[in-house]
């Protein structure tokens, strides 16, 4: 790894004490002789069998290796943080307080944002170590402003982005978004609460309280992300939405849905009524009941 502002003679220092080259002296001196453009700070991967001028043509390209971290949807900031560790490009702890503190990144579009969760896009990345905390949850802010350009989202981009968030979290199939969406806001629209369990998690993760599963006292824990305790939107996004999740919650379908409940097999059951939906859940128990 060589870090910004390292000379020449630092820098062949490195790379001769990591057994790339056998002389440092003689990396310098070929360097000044040849006039060649300055060495590019960064992480390099070099074969046993690479030679000194190779070595110093990719320096000066700055051909430095690039890390993959893969975002899935629905991936929280916490997620994410954890996957940047994982993949060896920095600290856990050093993402998340630039995740929770950089909102310039996203203020313009939506100015009550109190952290950067809904706007880390789940995509594919290629990083690198050089690259800092701010830069890399920009790359993953721009890639966010690229889908919302092409989805035509400029308004209400706050609410979109949080209902979109809990429908990424509660279906994993694109083709029941709309219809959860459509369930969360006719329930906005009736003053019901959504009683949503994953913005009840989030919490927990927000207070470092969430132990892996949920249970009926979790439901009055007190939090405006409770979405059992109260009423409407939890405050911003408990997730990072993708694509489609964006696009149901931009256009939630024509329903009169106020529930909905696994039917074991990975999709959902939705009903208009308390009736209905206690037949679901009662089918529900008995299908995982035979398992």
């Amino acid at each position: 790894m060589l870090r910004t502002g390292y000379s020449t003679r630092r820098a062949a220092r490195e790379l001769k004490s990591a057994g790339v080259i056998r002389s440092s002296e003689a990396f310098v001196l070929w360097h000044a002789l040849h006039r060649r453009p300055s060495l590019k700070a960064g992480e390099y991967l070099f074969d046993r069998g690479a030679n000194a001028i190779d070595i110093h043509k990719r320096l000066a390209r700055g051909d430095v290796y690039v890390h993959t971290l893969v975002i899935p949807e629905g991936f929280n900031m916490f997620d994410i943080a954890a996957a940047i560790e994982s993949a060896g490009l920095g600290s856990r702890a050093d993402f998340l307080k630039v995740a929770m503190s950089d909102t310039a990144l996203i203020s313009d579009l939506d100015p009550q944002a109190k952290s950067l969760e809904g706007y880390l896009f789940p995509n594919t990345y290629e990083l690198t170590r050089a690259q800092s905390m701010h830069e890399m949850a920009a790359t993953m802010v721009k890639q966010f402003r690229r889908v919302a350009a092409e989805l035509g989202l400029r308004d209400d981009v706050h609410r979109v982005v949080t209902l979109a968030s809990i429908v990424e979290k509660e279906t994993a199939v694109p083709d029941e978004r709309q219809e959860v969406a459509s369930v969360y806001e006719n329930r906005l629209n009736r003053r019901i609460p959504l009683q949503a369990d994953p913005s009840v998690i989030y919490a927990e993760l927000l207070q470092g309280n969430y132990s892996g599963a949920l249970h009926h006292n979790d439901m009055s824990f007190n939090s405006a992300y409770n979405t059992y305790h109260h009423i409407g939107l939890p405050p911003g996004p408990i997730a990072n939405p993708g694509k489609t999740s964006l696009q149901a919650s931009m256009r939630p379908g024509d329903t009169k849905f106020l529930y909905f409940v696994s039917d074991g097999n990975g999709h959902h059951r939705f009903s208009n009524n308390l009736e209905d939906h206690n037949r679901n859940v009662a089918a529900l128990r008995r299908a995982v009941a035979k398992r």
